[in-house]
C-alpha cells in the first residue's frame, strides 16, 4: 500500500533540504582567508624570475629579478640586470611600512602611504600590488557566482583602508583556492587592470604560479613575470628583510 504525503509535510521536507544545503555553503569570507592561506602557505620564498615589458606599441624590455617573501608580512623584491637597473629594491614590512632603494642615489626612501598606489619601477604593479599582506584583512568580500571551476568574488577595500582602487573582482580556484584572476577598478568604476596567474603547479604541499602578467588598460602596457627558479622553506630569517639588506647587490 503506497504512503502519500501530505503537502504541508512535503513543503516542510523540502524546507529543511535547502536549508541544510545552504548552510553546506562556504560564505565569501571563507573563501577569502583560503585563498590567503593557499598564497602564502609557504614558510619562505626565494624566487628568480625573467620580467618582460611590453607598450602598446610591442616593443619589449627585458628584466631579470628576485624577490624574497617570508610568511604573509615580509617581502623583498630587487632587480638584477639590466645594468641601468640593477640595485633598484623595493621592501614591504609589517603595518603597511615600504621602502625603496635607488642605487644611483645611494638612498632608502620611505614611500608614503599616499604615493604606495605608483607604480614600481616602470613595471605595471603598484608598491601596494606587490607588498606583502593579506586580502582578506584589507578587503570585504562578497560572492558574485559560482561557476564549474571558479567562485569569483568582489571585493570591497574596508572602510578606513586607502587604495586606489573601488573594487577587484577575484575568480579563485575551487579545488585548491588559488586565485587565478584579478580584475582591478578605478574610483570611477572602469576596468584598469587585469592580473592573470597562469601555469600553477604544485610544489612539495604548496601551489605556485610560476607565470603572472598585469596588464594596464588605460596605457595599454603589461608585465609578465615568469619563475625561473624557485627555493621554498629554506629558513629566511628577519634579517633578510632590513634596510641593509635591500641595498646590496649581486
Amino acid at each position: 500500500m503506497k504512503t502519500l504525503v501530505k503537502p504541508t509535510m512535503l513543503l516542510f521536507i523540502l524546507t529543511l533540504i535547502n536549508t541544510q544545503s545552504f548552510g553546506q555553503e562556504i560564505s565569501a569570507v571563507e573563501i577569502l582567508k583560503n585563498a590567503d592561506s593557499v598564497v602564502n602557505a609557504p614558510k619562505d620564498i626565494h624566487v628568480f624570475s625573467r620580467m618582460i615589458l611590453t607598450d602598446k606599441k610591442g616593443n619589449e624590455k627585458i628584466r631579470e629579478s628576485e624577490m624574497y617573501q617570508k610568511g604573509d608580512k615580509m617581502r623583498l623584491v630587487r632587480f638584477l640586470s639590466p645594468a641601468d637597473q640593477k640595485g633598484i629594491g623595493f621592501l614591504s614590512l609589517p603595518n603597511d611600512v615600504m621602502y625603496l632603494y635607488l642605487p644611483a642615489f645611494r638612498k632608502i626612501r620611505m614611500i608614503a602611504s599616499h604615493v604606495k598606489n605608483t607604480n614600481f619601477a616602470g613595471t605595471d604593479f603598484s608598491y601596494d600590488d606587490i607588498s606583502s599582506f593579506k586580502y582578506s584583512e584589507e578587503y570585504d568580500p562578497q560572492l558574485l557566482e559560482t561557476r564549474d571551476s571558479v567562485y569569483v568574488l568582489e571585493l570591497i577595500p574596508k572602510p578606513g583602508v586607502e587604495k586606489d582602487y573601488s573594487k577587484l573582482v577575484v575568480q579563485i580556484r575551487k579545488d585548491n583556492f588559488y586565485p587565478i584572476q584579478i580584475d582591478y577598478y578605478d574610483k570611477g568604476g572602469n576596468l584598469w587592470k587585469v592580473m592573470v596567474r597562469k601555469n600553477v603547479v604544485k610544489k612539495g604541499n604548496y601551489w605556485i604560479a610560476l607565470e603572472m602578467e598585469m596588464k594596464d588598460l588605460k596605457k595599454q602596457h603589461s608585465t609578465k613575470s615568469i619563475t625561473e627558479k624557485i627555493e621554498l622553506d629554506t629558513g629566511l630569517t628577519d634579517k633578510t628583510f632590513t634596510k641593509r639588506n635591500l641595498k646590496k647587490t649581486r
